[in-house]
Order: C-alpha cells, then sequence, then structure tokens
C-alpha cells in the first residue's frame, strides 16, 4: 500500500504500526474468547466425568462397606465376650463363651457345695475363738476358673498359702487379701473395736504379720479337713507362705480350677479369703462329689436300701437245668440238621446242675413226678472264685 501524498514517510510508518499493534490486540481478544469458551466447555466435560466417576467409586465404597464394615469397638467386645453388661449376669458370651465351655461346673460336684457350706460353719465358730471377736463369714461364691486366669486376677498386694492334701497327693492354694491381713494383725494384737484397720501401702509385709496370718491359716486348714471328713478323710497340711503369685504356681495355666470366695467380717474389720482347688486334685475323691443327697446325709441311703432288699426276693428268675456240656469244633456244630443224633455223657444217675445265666446255683438228680421232669436239689454249688 502507498503513502496518501499529504503524509510523510514517518507518518506513515507510524500509522501502519498502529494499526499493526490494534490487529494484535483485536486478534487475542477474540481467540482468547473462543479460546476460553472452549477449555470452559472442556472443563464442564471433565467434570461431569469426574463426577461421574467419583459417583461410582463412591456407590462402590458403599457397596464396599456394606461388605465389609467396619466394627465398632462395643461391637467388637461383645463378639470377644468382654461386654461389661453382658458379664455383669455372669452370662459370658462370645469366644469367651466357647474357650470356657471346655471347664466343668462346680454344679455338677453337688457334694462340693455342702462341703462349703460346712467350712463357713465350722470358720464361723473356730475364727471366733482363734480371735475373741464377733466373726461372721459368709460364702460369696464357688466357680470354675482356669487357674492362669485367677493368678493374674489376684489383686495385690496379698498373702497366698500353698497346702497339700496329704492322702489326694496334691496341692491347694489360699489366698488372703491386703484388707484381711490387716485386719488379723489389728484383732489379735488388741486394736479397738468399732475402727477400721489401718493399712500402710508401699511396704513388704513383717514378719509379726506373716506368723499372725499363718496361725490364721492354719485354723482354717483344720475347718477344711474336717469339712471334707464325712466325704472322704483327708489332711489338709501348710506347705509354704508366698507374696509372688507367680511362685506360687501349683498347676498347670490352663488346667481347671475350683475357686471359693469367702467374706468375713469383724464389725467394722474383715476381708476376702479364697480357695482354690484344682479339680487334678480332687481326682480321688470325684465319684464321691458326684453323689445326689439329700440335706447333708453322706453317700448310703438305708431306706432305699431296706426297699430294694425286700423286694428282690419277690423278683422271678429263669433256671436252666444242664445235664451235661462238651467242647466240639465249629464244623462239627454247623453239620447238625434234622434228625442227628447228639450223645450225651450223661446217665439218669448223673448230677443235674440248675443255673440261672452263667451262675450255677444247685445240684441235684433227676427223676419223675407225675408227667413231669423233676429235679430233686442235694446242695448249693458255691459261686466259682472270680464270679
Amino acid at each position: 500500500m502507498a503513502p496518501p501524498s499529504d503524509t510523510t514517510d514517518d507518518d506513515w510508518a507510524a500509522a501502519m504500526a498502529e494499526a499493526k499493534a490494534g490487529d494484535a490486540a483485536a486478534a487475542p481478544a477474540g481467540g482468547g474468547g473462543e479460546a476460553d469458551a472452549m477449555a470452559a466447555e472442556w472443563e464442564a466435560m471433565l467434570g461431569g466425568g469426574d463426577e461421574a466417576a467419583a459417583g461410582g467409586d463412591g456407590g462402590g465404597a458403599v457397596g464396599g462397606r456394606e461388605s465389609t464394615r467396619v466394627l465398632n469397638q462395643d461391637e467388637i467386645d461383645s463378639l470377644l465376650g468382654f461386654d461389661e453388661a453382658g458379664d455383669e449376669g455372669d452370662q459370658k458370651s462370645g469366644i469367651q463363651a466357647i474357650l470356657n465351655s471346655a471347664l466343668v461346673s462346680y454344679e455338677r460336684l453337688p457334694m462340693l457345695e455342702v462341703v462349703f457350706d460346712r467350712l463357713v460353719r465350722m470358720m464361723t465358730t473356730s475364727l471366733r475363738n482363734f480371735t475373741s471377736d464377733n466373726v461372721e463369714v459368709s460364702l460369696d461364691d464357688i466357680l470354675s476358673q482356669r487357674f492362669g486366669d485367677y493368678l493374674n486376677s489376684i489383686p495385690l498386694p496379698a498373702m497366698l498359702t500353698v497346702f497339700k492334701a496329704e492322702e489326694w497327693d496334691n496341692f491347694g492354694l489360699m489366698t488372703v487379701d491386703s484388707s484381711m491381713i490387716y485386719s488379723i494383725v489389728d484383732v489379735l494384737l488388741g486394736g479397738r473395736r468399732g475402727t477400721a484397720a489401718m493399712r500402710v501401702e508401699g511396704r513388704p509385709y513383717t514378719t509379726i504379720e506373716r506368723s499372725l496370718v499363718e496361725h490364721m491359716i492354719h485354723v482354717v486348714l483344720a475347718d477344711l479337713s474336717a469339712s471334707f471328713d464325712p466325704l472322704s478323710p483327708v489332711t489338709f497340711r501348710f506347705d509354704r507362705l508366698e507374696t509372688n503369685p507367680r511362685f506360687a504356681t501349683i498347676s498347670q495355666p490352663s488346667n481347671a480350677c475350683i475357686v471359693a470366695r469367702l467374706r468375713i467380717d469383724m464389725e467394722d474389720r474383715g476381708g476376702r479369703l479364697e480357695i482354690l482347688i484344682p479339680f487334678a486334685t480332687l481326682e480321688p475323691v470325684r465319684e464321691l462329689l458326684l453323689q445326689m443327697f439329700m440335706g447333708e446325709k453322706f453317700g448310703r441311703d438305708s431306706i432305699w436300701e431296706t426297699h430294694l432288699a425286700e423286694e428282690m426276693w419277690f423278683t422271678e428268675v429263669d433256671l436252666e437245668a444242664v445235664l451235661d456240656t462238651q467242647t466240639m469244633a465249629l464244623s462239627r456244630a454247623l453239620s447238625f440238621k434234622v434228625g442227628s443224633k447228639y450223645l450225651l455223657n450223661a446217665t439218669p444217675d448223673s448230677p443235674i446242675t440248675l443255673r440261672c445265666g452263667d451262675q450255677p446255683l444247685l445240684i441235684g438228680k433227676m427223676g419223675r413226678r407225675g408227667n413231669n421232669i423233676s429235679i430233686r436239689v442235694d446242695h448249693r454249688r458255691r459261686p466259682d472264685p472270680g464270679t
């Protein structure tokens, strides 16, 4: 393009530069608008895809949560059987119920409860004489528990006594808690009535405390032996006194035991005493502990024995008259047919044995009375040795 005649070259060059600059500014503005519109369109598409993808993933996640739902702590405790609300009724649930199902309940040993009832009455009298104070002993609970679980549940500090059942050749465990220890020390050393025993924390038990508690344990063991006497005579001998549960191990941690919890009250003082007897220790008298009973009667029932003896005289039994017995091969016995003859090694004067089942009772001679064959009894036959 040629410059007009009335302009100079410099003016023309400046005008052309301004025109190019304006075109350049307009072009990016228009192109930018189209680019922005296209970018917004792509962003909307991508956003919708992401939302769709997010919705799909969310649906999968929800579906996944429904199939693999995460349990909360209460549900986990209930599944494992550690729900405190469920333990209030002593009803185990979950895995705890499965683990404890192998334990033998003390209710299957009905005589054991009678033994501990006798122990409570005896201890009430003996501890009153021992302490010269008003003592009340009560049985809180009898339960089955694994030995390892019991050791872990002992509240420390405490004194653990290992005693041996001489006739049964096995051991038991007695636990005296700290409240009972300080109460016994306070009572035996002349503490004032109506005041709780003072407890000093953070120190081991002294020799005097151990000696006084040991004297009380000897009294309790003597009563425990006396409570078992009507069932089976046994002597419980004091073996050792420990304060560390690890040194009082008398059984495998998984072995089942019977635990009797006793509460001893001396006015405003007192404490707990627990007696643990493994089932292995009770095995020699297990059959006696399984007996059913009426009141406190142990073992035999004379009324039932008399009734049974009287009824036996009216019992009908079948007697067999054995003429002869022979031993032969099985092939010969199988060869017998209708009409076969079998010769007996007996004569009319041979003795005839009357048997009841496999037991020979009477021996006599065969004869005839009217139209019947009879046997005259000559004497009784003594039972064979070992029958």
